[in-house]
């Protein structure tokens, strides 16, 4: 893919890295000078030091090129007018960090995927790291639901449970779902008929009324 990423700061970077390792043809905008000559000699791609809200920059990264702009600057107007210069050349994905959520409106308007302030992400990651140790993973759906990423301990209350009985007995909570199971390196899509083993890793929905029980449930260990 050809890709367009603006900004190169600490997002835009891992961002950069990423997508030059798996063979992307990138193109890094960046205003700040020592930033951009950062990029330049660390990364095998074109860094041009300009203003990406500028339409010559644009038209020297080659945007009518472009299968996605991606914006990672920490100023949610820059992101904003880069979106939608972008948009206006047709750029088939267009992918921006926002901070300040008063402006999802505006990037959804312009039909950007978003990506929530980093640094909340970060923080949303280390709390849950603290305060539920035993979920691997986890990705926030919404303010009340989430998906968990747990493994199966051998004196968990679903251990050797089936799953279509798990609810009846009381070892599974009610607002909890198991959407996959890994088990030996496969991964599948549970059935009522899916006993669940110690060593499974199981992806599970659950509200936030649930997840301390789903916790438990799965590992056998109190939050």
């Amino acid at each position: 893919m050809y890709l367009i990423v603006i900004g190169a700061g600490d997002t835009g970077s891992h961002l950069i890295e990423r997508a030059v390792n798996d063979g992307n043809d990138v193109v890094v905008i960046e205003k700040n000078e020592e930033r951009a000559n950062t990029a330049s000699a660390e990364y095998d791609c074109l860094v041009l030091h300009d203003d990406a809200r500028n339409h010559d920059t644009l038209k020297d990264a080659e945007i009518d090129r472009a299968d996605a702009v991606i914006s990672t600057t920490d100023i949610d107007s820059t992101n904003i007018m880069v979106m939608l210069l972008a948009q206006e050349h047709d750029v088939p994905n267009l992918v921006s960090v926002v901070h300040d959520p008063e402006n999802l409106p505006v990037f959804e308007k312009i039909g950007a995927t978003l990506i929530e302030n980093p640094q909340h992400l970060i923080a949303d990651h280390l709390y849950h790291s603290v305060r539920y140790p035993n979920v691997s993973d986890f990705i926030e759906l919404d303010e009340t639901t989430e998906l968990v990423e747990l493994t199966v301990s051998k004196d968990a209350p679903m251990s050797g449970q089936l799953l279509n009985s798990a609810l009846e007995v009381g070892s599974l909570p009610e607002g909890a779902l198991i959407v996959a199971l890994e088990r030996d390196g496969t991964i599948q899509a549970p059935t009522g008929d899916t006993r669940i083993q110690a060593g499974d890793q199981v992806t599970v929905f659950t509200d936030d009324a649930s997840l301390a029980d789903a916790v438990k449930a799965f590992t056998g260990s109190e939050i």
